[in-house]
């Protein structure tokens, strides 16, 4: 119903940052909650941030508050990842995830539709 294509990652360095973007096509993305997770090599997946489908109920993660900010275009059906001063512990592959219905979530099993990931590997 909804596809998801991640882009943007990429080698970054310690302190640097990068934004993510998450190109959605299928059904309307306006209606869909969004959110971010990421999986580093051995690791379970991670909650990163969600955002109701029109923006005005954003959370993140204590991991990434105040560092990374999500957010989205409907109009371009393309939701983002903005995150600033990474550290070499938060190499990961990054996904973006959509939720059907339902409010904002933490839980990847909350969601529908997923990304291939996009990898964004933080050198020291």
């Amino acid at each position: 119903q909804v596809q998801l294509v991640e882009s943007g990652g990429g080698l970054v360095q310690a302190g640097g940052s990068l934004r993510l973007s998450c190109a959605a096509s299928g059904r309307t993305f306006v209606n869909y909650v969004m959110g971010w997770f990421r999986q580093a090599p051995g690791k379970e997946r991670e909650f990163v941030a969600t955002i109701s489908p029109v923006g005005f109920t954003i959370y993140h993660a204590d991991s990434v508050k105040g560092r990374f900010t999500i957010s989205r275009d409907n109009a371009k059906k393309t939701g983002y990842l903005q995150m600033n001063s990474l550290n070499p512990e938060e190499t990961a592959v990054y996904y973006c995830a959509a939720r059907g219905r339902g409010d904002i979530s933490a839980a990847a099993a909350g969601y529908d539709y997923w990304g291939q990931g996009t990898k964004v590997p933080v050198s020291s």
